[in-house]
């Protein structure tokens, strides 16, 4: 693997990739919001809002993580790694953005979050592909142990293992597909309870194929593993919630004049 650039510790694969992404992700919501016609104040405002919200779900990633180390071995103590967990930074990220738009965003703008809420899963899941891409090169987020022509051989490993994060890549990089043209062609809004049921119900299968010990939350499940069983649940909610924001957003500004 390459976890390094240039053999310089604080320039790392991983870091790259996630820029990568993000910018990706940016890209693909500024290309829907030109295509939608969306406010261009609003999409400053959401930019701003994103901005923020990527420091808030590193940071809470990062101690979510921390938090799973301690509840597996309360003995060493709560420390902080630098690993990170995605679902940490997802809820952390989401928490922020929603919490951003509602206290500041709501009031200026209306309900015109929904206007543009059918990308934002297509930039989640393309950021979030090179993210593991990126695990990947840092030889992170592995897979068990193989003899197969499926294995990879990890240097930090000293075997071959399943590449678990080329799997998911490719599985986000095509719910990304699918969603994008949903969103662009077809104006489909419920891609937030998509997003969620697809990508909660894979990341609950692909755990049984990974060897990457990342602690224990409740019972015999991974941390990753309870999340998904939440984020599954959760996407009937949000589909319902959406519903409700659509018919807010129709009575209130429309989609023509805010995305």
């Amino acid at each position: 693997m390459y976890p390094k650039l240039f053999d310089q510790p604080y320039l790392n694969t991983f870091g790259l990739c996630f820029c990568i992404g993000i910018a990706l992700c940016f890209a693909v919501i500024g290309h829907y919001a030109r295509e939608k016609k969306v406010d261009p104040e609003f999409m400053r405002f959401l930019h701003l809002n994103g901005y923020l919200a990527i420091v808030v779900a590193f940071s809470s990633g990062v101690l979510l993580q921390a938090t799973y180390d301690y509840i597996e071995n309360p003995a060493a103590g709560f420390h902080i790694t630098g690993a990170v967990t995605f679902f940490g930074g997802l809820i952390g990220g989401v928490g922020s953005f929603l919490t951003g738009y509602f206290a500041c965003g709501r009031r200026k703008f209306g309900p015109r979050l929904i206007g543009i809420m059918p990308i934002v899963p297509a930039g989640v899941s393309i950021a979030q592909a090179c993210g593991r891409i990126g695990c990947f090169f840092g030889g992170c987020c592995y897979g068990k142990p193989t003899d197969s022509c499926l294995g990879v051989h990890f240097p930090n490993l000293g075997y071959k293992a399943l590449p678990t994060q080329l799997y998911e890549a490719l599985f986000l990089l095509v719910l990304f597909a699918i969603i994008f043209h949903l969103a662009i062609t077809r104006s489909f809004r419920q891609a937030p309870a998509l997003y969620m049921i697809s990508y909660g119900a894979f990341r609950f299968l692909i755990e049984f194929i990974r060897d990457d010990p990342r602690g224990r939350l409740i019972g015999p499940l991974s941390p990753a593993q309870t999340i998904s069983l939440f984020l599954v649940a959760g996407s009937v909610a949000v589909y319902f919630a959406t519903e409700y924001l659509l018919k807010e957003h129709r009575n209130g500004n429309g989609f023509s004049s805010g995305g």
